[in-house]
């Protein structure tokens, strides 16, 4: 037998996780090359895998936490050892916070010399260090067990409630060899990684008792009923109980924010008058107020809750749960449809009523104030552009950050269809923009447009280079007021150094596209923001348009000002 023959008969560890990650479906890396992982880069590539490469790990751990939300699959983020791992290791953190699957690949320093802290370059613990952060860690020490940590760290990150998992590859690993036929054989496709979990039959009944007899029912939709996929269920839910509801966030579009029986536009009224809430895929976190408090009509009475979750753990966090169903959504959802049958009595005319009132009043404000036309722009009138694109393009992803621009955007543009709205989730970061918009436009091939308040925009801004780099249709619109919330601050002891949140005045952030072979764009007014976006999403090429805010028009923390104890005191 020849030498070239032996050769084609043996594969090696970089080999092995290309194959182990293409044998379970998975065909995109986001990640930043170098030691000891740029060659893993370039043979992935070759291999016919997707690698898109950013100019920081944070960012590509984003892009990765925001593919395994539209996907499903775990999102890769590959790294780095130590300090860029160290990058990585926010995004998983936030992954896993949010629910969002996603495994963060990092190459790392010999066990044997990190044990012994003998000064390897960029040693680390890096597993010791994940382990706290993310809801599984894995170390691969040889390459016939590459097939199993692939498979291990698959299946953490997608059973049960979704989570980040670090997976940590020895650089020796790589160049490691074994027969290809043993090494095929020692690679493991992932069956059904996310059961089903089915319902107590007598959890659906309790809860089915609880809201047949409620007086004023309220279904409250989060981000997890959005990933979960039950699209149709939970339009036959609130359509069969005749219920209203409200998404949070990143839920907008899993049914039609214009939905009749959408109660987007009475929150304040619903969350505080409602006596029975079925939290689907929701948290009472600080999001919600914790379920306790003024929010909740805490002087009005006790409410009940109905929560489904797929974590038992989660129940009873913050409040009591009259009613726990443990299980997955779209299995939950289906039971309790299947449990109201043809003759389930609609929710109480005069509580349907009531909230239709109060969308019509709060609308017709809000109309009013959509339609004021100041100069400079103010959140509103910009938004008002923003609102009607939207709405011209529902198929487009919106990415959403900020303090006011965030506020302002979720409770003024509405979404048309699930999983079209990313921004900031359950930890409320800044910085998630930039990466966020390249996994959109990766994965589902759509226009991206990405409302961006100038602070936050500043965390990621260099992306826009990976945007153009691979002329992905994003259109980036930075509402620039010239620093955090406003730009009006002053230095309260008279010196020379401007305020902490104030910027350079009149900043060209059109310009940074502009240097990367984009378009940028300047928008005084809302016709020009319109017909800017309109030609960015009809040409598809990465625009940035620098959208001129009213410096005065923000407010302190948005809408969490309470969490800033000292907020607007001077």
């Amino acid at each position: 037998m020849s030498q070239d023959t032996q050769a084609s008969e043996m594969t090696d560890g970089f080999h092995l996780v290309i194959d182990a990650l293409k044998l379970n479906g998975i065909d995109t890396i986001f990640g930043l090359p170098g030691i000891p992982i740029t060659d893993l880069t370039r043979k992935a590539q070759a291999e016919g895998m997707r690698v898109i490469s950013f100019r920081h790990e944070q960012h590509a751990g984003n892009a990765a936490a925001a593919a395994g939300f539209l996907t499903a699959k775990p999102g890769i983020c590959l790294t780095v050892s130590a300090p860029g791992f160290l990058n990585g290791l926010t995004a998983l953190a936030n992954a896993t916070t949010n629910c969002f699957p996603m495994i963060l690949i990092s190459g790392s320093s010999e066990r044997e010399v990190v044990d012994l802290q003998q000064g390897d370059y960029e040693e680390m613990d890096q597993l010791a260090i994940a382990k706290p952060l993310c809801k599984a860690a894995f170390r691969v020490l040889h390459a016939q067990d590459i097939g199993v940590g692939v498979a291990r760290a698959i299946r953490s990150a997608l059973s049960g409630r979704p989570g980040g998992v670090y997976l940590d590859l020895p650089a020796k690993l790589f160049s490691q060899t074994m027969p290809a036929e043993a090494g095929q054989r020692s690679l493991i496709k992932v069956v059904e990684p996310a059961p089903r979990q089915l319902p107590a039959p007598e959890s659906v009944a309790r809860a089915l008792d609880l809201l047949r007899t409620a007086k004023r029912p309220l279904i409250l939709l989060g981000k997890g009923a959005a990933y979960a996929r039950a699209d149709e269920a939970v339009r036959a839910l609130v359509e069969t109980s005749g219920i209203p509801y409200l998404p949070m966030s990143m839920a907008k579009g899993l049914l039609p924010d214009t939905h009749e029986l959408s109660a987007s536009a009475a929150r304040s009224y619903v969350l505080a008058e409602a006596d029975v809430v079925l939290l689907v895929g929701a948290r009472l976190n600080w999001l919600l107020s914790h379920g306790k408090g003024k929010t909740w009509g805490a002087d009005k009475g006790a409410k009940q809750f109905i929560q489904i979750d797929i974590a038992p753990t989660e129940i009873d966090s913050n409040v009591a749960i009259a009613a726990p169903l443990i299980g997955d959504i779209g299995s939950c959802v289906a039971a309790l449809v299947q449990g109201m049958g043809s003759s389930w009595p609609k929710a109480p005319a005069d509580w349907v009523g009531g909230i239709a009132d109060r969308k019509d009043k709060n609308q017709t404000k809000m109309a009013a104030t959509l339609a004021a036309n100041p100069s400079p722009m103010n959140f509103h009138s910009a938004l008002r552009a923003v609102r009607d694109i939207v709405k011209a393009h529902p198929d487009a992803v919106l990415v959403n950050e900020g303090a006011n621009t965030l506020d302002f955007t979720r409770s003024i543009v509405d979404m048309y269809k699930p999983r079209k709205r990313l921004d900031v989730g359950t930890w409320g970061i800044m910085g998630i923009g930039m990466g966020f918009s390249v996994a959109a436009a990766v994965v589902t091939g759509q226009p991206v447009i990405a409302i961006e308040g100038d602070s936050a925009f500043g965390f990621s801004g260099m992306e826009v280079e990976t945007i153009c780099r691979y002329n992905l249709p994003v259109c980036v619109v930075v509402f620039n007021n010239n620093g955090v919330y406003r730009g009006t601050d002053v230095n309260m002891s008279g010196g020379t150094d401007v305020a902490p949140t104030v910027f350079v005045k009149g900043a060209r952030y059109e310009m940074m596209m502009q240097a990367f072979g984009g378009v940028g764009v300047v928008a005084h007014t809302p016709d020009e923001l319109h017909a800017a976006m309109a030609e960015a999403i009809a040409s598809g090429r990465p625009t940035l348009i620098n959208a001129i805010i009213d410096e005065t028009a923000g407010t302190e923390s948005g809408r969490i000002t309470s969490l800033n104890p000292t907020a607007g005191k001077k």
